[in-house]
This record gives C-alpha cells, sequence and structure tokens, in this order.
C-alpha cells in the first residue's frame, strides 16, 4: 500500500496535528501523528496492536493536507480501523447502529416508499428517545428527510434522446433517497449546455459509509460495480460528473489507497460537475445566459474532502461567474459531521464542538445562503445554525434563465 511505503518520511513535524479538529476538542484522541505513523510502527511490529481511540478520527484529511510529505496519514488509520479492530466486528445494539448508518442503499429503498411515514416519525421526540436509549443515536440529531420519488425514477421519464454529446451522472445515495431536486438542477444546467445526461450502468453507494464504519468487504464489492460502470462509460467517451464532494474524493482517491482497487485507468473521467463546468465555460466552448433579476448573498462552505482535493476552487470561481451573487468565501473549518460520526451519541458533543467555529462564522453574516459540495456538511449547518444550504449547483440552475 502506498500509504505504508511512505510510513518512514513522517518527519514528525506535528503539523498534521496542528491542523486536527478533533484534537481541540476532545483529550482522549492522541493526534493523528500517534493514531497513524507511530502508531503503525507498533502494528508492523505485533499485528494485533489496536490502538483504541482510532474511532475517534474523522477521516476529515487535514491532517494529509497539513503533511509536507505527503504521508497518507489519513489513509493509514483508515486502513488500521478495517485490519486491526474493525468496528464493524462490533456486536450488539452498537453493531446494529452501525450497520444500519452504513447500509444506504437498502435503507434508502426501504424508506422512500414510505417517505412521508418515516419523515414524521422520525423527527417525533419519543422515537429520538428510543434511538438514543438503545441503538445510541443521538436524540439531538436531525435526519435527513427521504424523498417519495426516487433520482432514478424521475429521469426515466426524461427525454435524452435529442442530444449528440452526452455525460454521465454519478448521482449517489443523497440524491436518489433524499435530494433528486440537486440531480434533476445537474441534468437541467448538462441540458442547457446541449449535453444530454446518462446513469451508469449499475451504480451503488460509493462506500464511504461502509467504510468509516467498519464494513470494508461490502464497500469493495460495491467499488468494483461502481468502477466497472464507469470504465464502461469512459470507453464511450462520456465524463462521469458527480454532485458531492465525499462520493468523489472515496472513488478518486479512497478506492486504491484504502479498497486495494485500481482505478488509475478511469481515475481522470470521474469529477465534480462545478470543475468540468468551470473547464468548458472558462475555455469558451460553453456560455450560459443568466437571469438579469437573479440576486443572492451567498457564503461558501469548503468541504474537508474538497479541500484535500484542492477543488474548491472551480466551485467558488463558478459561484463568482454567476451575475448577482455576493459571495464570501469563509475560513476552511471542519463542520464535525464527519459523514455518521456525528449521529451517535458518544460522538455528537465533539462533532458540535468541532462545528462551533463554522457556525459562528456563518451566523456573522446576516441573511445569506450557505453553499457548499457536501451533502452531509449541509445537514449539519443546516441543523445547526438553520440556515438553507445550497450546493454550488442549485445556486448555478436557479441563476439561469428559464
Amino acid at each position: 500500500m502506498q500509504e505504508i511505503t511512505k510510513l518512514e518520511s513522517c518527519l514528525k513535524c506535528n503539523l498534521c496535528t496542528l491542523a486536527c479538529p478533533m484534537m481541540e476538542v476532545n483529550p482522549d484522541y492522541p493526534g493523528p501523528k500517534k493514531a497513524g505513523p507511530d502508531g503503525e510502527r507498533y502494528r508492523l511490529k505485533d499485528p494485533a496492536f489496536y490502538d483504541y481511540a482510532l474511532k475517534y478520527c474523522l477521516n476529515c484529511k487535514r491532517c494529509e493536507v497539513a503533511c509536507p510529505s505527503d504521508v497518507h496519514v489519513g489513509d493509514m488509520i483508515q486502513l488500521a480501523r478495517i485490519n486491526y479492530g474493525s468496528q464493524g466486528k462490533r456486536r450488539g445494539m452498537k453493531g446494529l447502529r452501525d450497520w444500519t448508518l452504513a447500509s444506504t442503499d437498502l435503507v434508502g429503498s426501504l424508506s422512500t416508499p414510505f417517505a412521508p411515514i418515516v419523515n414524521g416519525v422520525l423527527k417525533t421526540k419519543p422515537v429520538k428517545a428510543l434511538m438514543h436509549s438503545t441503538i445510541a443515536v443521538d436524540k439531538h440529531r436531525t435526519f435527513p428527510a427521504y424523498t417519495h420519488q426516487k433520482f432514478v425514477k424521475w429521469f426515466r421519464g426524461q427525454d435524452q434522446s435529442g442530444f449528440d454529446r452526452f455525460v454521465t451522472y454519478f448521482h449517489g445515495c443523497y440524491v436518489n433517497y433524499n435530494y433528486p431536486e440537486l440531480g434533476k438542477d445537474f441534468v437541467r444546467i448538462m441540458n442547457a449546455a446541449g449535453y444530454g445526461v446518462h446513469l451508469l450502468e449499475k451504480e451503488k453507494c460509493c462506500g464511504v459509509a461502509l467504510m468509516s464504519n467498519g464494513f470494508a468487504s461490502q464497500a469493495r464489492k460495491q467499488g468494483e460495480i461502481n468502477l466497472a460502470s464507469i470504465r464502461k462509460a469512459a470507453a464511450a467517451g462520456e465524463p462521469v460528473l458527480t454532485t458531492s464532494s465525499t462520493c468523489t474524493f472515496t472513488m478518486r482517491d479512497e478506492y486504491p489507497h484504502v479498497l486495494g482497487l485500481e482505478n488509475s485507468d478511469v481515475r481522470d473521467s470521474l469529477m465534480l460537475a462545478t470543475r468540468w463546468l468551470y473547464g468548458k465555460i472558462s475555455s469558451g466552448e460553453l456560455r450560459f445566459k443568466f437571469r438579469k433579476d437573479f440576486k443572492m448573498k451567498v457564503v461558501y462552505h469548503t468541504s474537508c474532502h474538497i479541500q484535500k482535493m484542492g477543488w474548491q476552487f472551480y466551485s467558488i470561481e463558478l459561484l463568482k461567474m454567476i451575475p448577482g451573487v455576493e459571495l464570501t468565501v469563509l475560513d476552511q473549518n471542519c463542520c464535525g459531521i464527519a459523514g455518521t460520526f456525528g449521529f451517535k451519541k458518544e460522538n455528537y458533543p465533539f462533532s458540535q464542538a468541532i462545528g462551533s467555529k463554522l457556525f459562528d462564522d456563518i451566523l456573522a453574516i446576516p441573511d445569506a445562503i450557505v453553499s457548499t459540495d457536501c451533502e452531509t456538511c449541509k445537514w449539519q449547518i443546516e441543523m445547526s445554525t438553520g440556515r438553507t444550504v445550497l450546493n454550488p449547483i442549485e445556486i448555478f440552475a436557479k441563476a439561469l434563465e428559464a
């Protein structure tokens, strides 16, 4: 593994420790250096060694962004979780919780037919209290609502046959089961640009929730399915575009580094829609007409995974291209939710403490819409600040002339 071969590149400079948001709020977490490179030296001598503190890692990758030697600190910690103490081996009610939170396709498929009932039940205090006391899902956490009509069902009714150029869309679990409006806006933009949209032949959850909860073998199986479909799209000459920074990062970087899935042949075909759009617009290949009456005050939050890819530039510049957008780019502070991490009762206080800086920065700018490329950041920010959060793709679509 690449991250193991770079083990001795660690200079012990502690920049990763300075960048770690968990270190600021949790005295029980020894930090990414001790959990990652230092701990790996012990693990190589004794495979049974397991550091209990691995469970506190957010996998935000801020340690890797800070590392001057390009040591894959976060990947080491992920691999240690999987190989030397997988949370997926946990039994009992917490094991059931972790499996449920990680099984996004299954839970989404079961919930969408009964979305109004499921959404209503999950909001009630007795149900929240029951989950808090039994499976340790924190009672303060707000769940994302499920949609009654999945995105893929809506898409089947959209005629894309009139186009001679196509892109392929990896919609992800969030768009399919929770927020199809984002996928609809993506299709609208692509069609306005003169491109038809295809979906992957077969698409599964990217696997990030499975990995973080210890179910690496299932994540690997789903990754193999996704890569096979991405290869077919790439062979047809179609870029595979996404609207989730975490899904994109997982498939581009964690598939090879953590799951051992080779993707070098298609890695460059997979990118965020904002990056693809920025490239096409800045080169002059695409031009859009925007509403003259469009006005929106926007604050942009750089999610941790888009920062790791270095792609926040494209989303920020795309927002700047929209006439009528008054944009403020916030300092990059982790929101604290880290996918399923912030749903767990034992993690909730850390999650909210980590996000407090970001929440304060957002609330300091009155009457602003928040924009970010990460759906779990959206859940955390909306719950903790009461502000509306939109993907840059949604704002771009709203600004387009009908």
